[in-house]
């Protein structure tokens, strides 16, 4: 299922991305988002503040919300049965 994430970067801006599942584009809406995600693609990753961790991998949305969780400020992250 496609999560919606809101957050914000170190620097302030904003942002609002879809996780797609997909490896080949695991984020959509922001190319900052994704730059993030790709640059973490293959390292280990916390998916909660007690475990496990997992590798990052595009096609996984987990790996891929866990990341923006740990290099961003997220302010919202919701289940979007209905893509944008």
């Amino acid at each position: 299922m496609p999560y919606k994430v809101t957050g914000r970067f170190g620097d302030g801006s904003a942002y609002t991305v879809m996780v797609t599942g997909k490896a080949g584009r695991p984020v959509a809406g922001s190319h900052r988002a994704a730059a993030l995600v790709e640059l973490h693609q293959g390292e280990p990753v916390v998916l909660s503040p007690t475990g496990p961790e997992r590798i990052v991998d595009g096609g996984d949305e987990a790996t891929v919300r866990a990341v923006l969780r740990r290099h961003t400020e997220v302010l919202e992250e919701t289940l979007n049965p209905q893509p944008d």
